[in-house]
């Protein structure tokens, strides 16, 4: 591991990463980049040829070399970043006058439909009459009696660029921050009749590839694929997984088996490992061990294009092109090196890599695989063959999962529990339904193959899928609603990773790190209970079909609703409690008319309009259910500090309101436009 360390591809990469998360917060212009990056060059040149005269490394050396990696980093997530270019469409568009504006778009991929619209990522090439770039997300009505659009289809469209919007309560999803990763900053909806389809033009390989999985697709439905089958066949073989179900892709999170319908390091192991002996023959002819790898690694990067070239397929197969290159030349390959070296060559293509959950999980489980699974192993050396083999499995599973523990409960908030028993079971034939799944899509598209065969495969994937929501219907073993702050999880990163240390090498030094990191864990654990504890909120949810309130003292909140349910279950109930690390839930209780905190007396009018009482003197007005009144007349008779209205009002009030209230000089507060309203002590 120190070795490895002192690896100056790791270090470089470190550097680099660095570089890249500084760019992503900080913004430098380009051309001042490009003076930097001239001058750093100009100076390591420098140092460079006077190093090889003086026959020794001066100190700086390093140093300028590390400095140019972190600016290359800097510079690579700059340049990649589209809002930097002023041919981007952002450029053309005045959001202001929230007019419509004339589009020529280009569909690049088809996503994950939702139960009102289908959902694709185009590309701008052209704006009111302007050439342009940048991605946007296109969201058409579903229609059953029009075909869905296809990656390369043209289009003309006259609509509203909507930015996205950021999550309307407390600790939800943002879908803005994540598409901003993906290089998508608007959005436009409209029904098919609003999308005017135009001659397609060249195909591009992304367009190819979607044509190939369509054809596959076809074929596999002659044979009598459907439904949950086809779509796990499309996961696990061809890295398409918007097909699946929302149950279906739940139970296998529950289960802790997501990574074997998402293509990674040990899909592409597995072919990896059937084409070394599939092309094994070559190697007694002159040159044939060249010529192996090489079709090697043009098969894997043609399976990768077929896949759809997303972030998973991309890394492993750079990952497992540098395995096959070492075994060319005979060198035993080194996993550290190997991971290190695709990360780097991974991050210049494509920086926001760093920032996608997968890249980051896998990455963090190969590394802990690597580095735990044999300390893990050795701890119990069985006689039988069987049991060694599971033990390995075990271990395997173990090792990932101890790895990525606290990375996943960061972003996802839960822990299955059960996951070492689907990978045990589901691990040992994934190599083989991998391998009889290529084989029948490709004597599927060339109409060749057995019935008998195709229904035993279909079995098999039924089963799989069975076994996985049996497990994943254990609910006692998922533990869900985990708060994991990132502070904390870097604690207990910093912990996992000196504990290890010291097991290695039980020296005094080791055993104080250990100590260290367990006192930042502890500071962390602290410093977040105070937190917690001097936190006061009354909070306003938005909703559109019923209204709620939260009111938190410190680690214990009570909500108040509308609703006949007074259910606690809610999503964005949910993910206030994980996101504020709450440990106490008063009983919810239905929502009353008047509230009292931080000396602030808070008058809620519903549908019945009632707000004129003689014994209190409210401060702020919230309004829900669209009640008819004359806003005018309540601002002159209580004139309140804010008005708020929540999601339950009807649009065309909110829009009279938000007039009246700029009118009369009183704060205004929409939650459907500026989320939930948040009073702080």
């Amino acid at each position: 591991m120190i070795k490895f360390l002192k690896f100056i591809p790791a270090q470089l990469t470190f550097f680099l990463i660095v570089g890249i998360i500084f760019g992503n917060y900080f913004t430098i212009q380009p051309i001042q980049l490009i003076a930097v990056f001239g001058s750093l060059i100009l100076l390591f040149t420098t140092v460079y040829f006077y190093a090889i005269k003086q026959f020794q490394t001066p100190f700086i050396f390093p140093a300028l070399a590390f400095l140019l990696s972190f600016f290359i980093g800097f510079g690579a997530i700059t340049f990649k970043n589209q809002l930097n270019s002023k041919k981007h469409y952002s450029k053309q568009l005045q959001f202001s006058t929230n007019e419509p504006v004339s589009a020529l778009i280009i569909i690049e991929s088809i996503l994950k439909s939702t139960n009102y619209y289908n959902k694709y990522e185009a590309e701008v090439f052209e704006l009111n009459g302007k050439k342009t770039i940048g991605k946007i997300l296109v969201n058409i009505k579903k229609d059953s009696t029009i075909s869905q659009l296809q990656v390369d289809d043209y289009l003309a469209v006259k609509m509203v660029f909507n930015p996205i919007a950021e999550p309307l309560n407390p600790y939800g999803f943002s879908y803005k921050k994540y598409l901003r990763l993906q290089q998508i900053h608007h959005q436009i909806y409209g029904d098919n009749s609003q999308f005017l389809r135009l001659p397609k033009r060249n195909q591009t390989v992304k367009g190819i590839a979607a044509n190939i999985r369509g054809k596959i697709n076809v074929a596999l439905i002659q044979y009598r694929f459907k439904n949950d089958e086809l779509a796990v066949v499309n996961a696990l073989l061809l890295g398409q997984r918007q097909h699946l179900t929302s149950e279906l892709q739940q139970s296998y999170i529950g289960a802790g088996a997501i990574h074997i319908l998402a293509i990674s390091g040990l899909h592409i192991g597995i072919i990896l490992l059937i084409l070394t002996a599939a092309f094994k023959p070559l190697h007694y002819f002159k040159h044939g061990k060249m010529t192996a790898t090489a079709l090697i690694i043009i098969i894997l990067w043609m399976y990768a294009i077929i896949a759809g070239l997303s972030a998973s397929v991309v890394r492993a197969v750079a990952m497992f092109t540098a395995i096959a290159f070492g075994m060319y030349v005979n060198r035993q390959s080194n996993v550290y090196r190997n991971l290190v070296i695709s990360m780097f060559f991974l991050l210049l293509f494509n920086p926001y890599y760093l920032f996608e959950v997968g890249f980051q999980l896998s990455y963090l489980a190969v590394f802990s695989i690597v580095w735990i699974q044999p300390k893990l192993y050795n701890l119990w050396k069985p006689k039988f063959w069987i049991l060694d083999k599971l033990w390995q499995l075990l271990t395997v599973s173990s090792a990932a999962q101890m790895g990525v523990l606290p990375l996943s409960l960061y972003y996802f908030h839960q822990f299955p529990g059960l996951f070492f028993v689907s990978n045990l079971v589901i691990i040992p034939f994934l190599g083989i339904i991998l391998t009889v799944g290529i084989v029948i899509m490709a004597l599927a598209v060339l109409q060749i193959a057995p019935q008998f065969l195709v229904d035993a495969y279909i079995f098999v994937i039924q089963q799989m899928n069975k076994f996985i929501e049996w497990i994943a219907h254990q609910e006692y073993f998922i533990i869900q609603q985990i708060s994991m702050s990132f502070l904390l999880m870097m604690a207990l990163y910093a912990l996992m990773f000196f504990g290890l240390k010291w097991t290695e090498k039980k020296v005094f030094y080791r055993f104080g790190l250990v100590l260290i990191a367990i006192v930042l864990l502890q500071t962390v654990f602290i410093f977040e209970k105070y937190k917690r504890q001097i936190t006061n909120e009354f909070i306003v949810f938005n909703e559109s079909k019923s209204s709620t309130v939260g009111k938190r003292n410190g680690n214990m909140i009570q909500f108040f609703t509308s609703s006949d349910t007074l259910k606690r279950d809610a999503n964005f109930k949910i993910a206030y409690l994980v996101g504020a690390k709450l440990d106490e839930i008063l009983p919810s209780e239905k929502i009353k008319n008047l509230y009292s905190f931080n000396n602030e007396t808070i008058l809620i009018v519903d549908s019945l309009g009632l707000y004129k009482f003689t014994s209190v003197k409210p401060t702020m007005i919230i309004l829900r259910q669209s009640p008819k009144i004359n806003l005018e007349r309540l601002l002159e008779h209580l004139n309140p500090k804010i008005i708020i209205a929540d999601g339950t009002n009807y649009k065309s009030y909110l829009k009279d309101w938000e007039q009246i209230c700029v009118k009369n000089k009183t704060p205004f507060h929409n939650t459907l436009q500026k989320g939930a309203f948040v009073l702080n002590k």
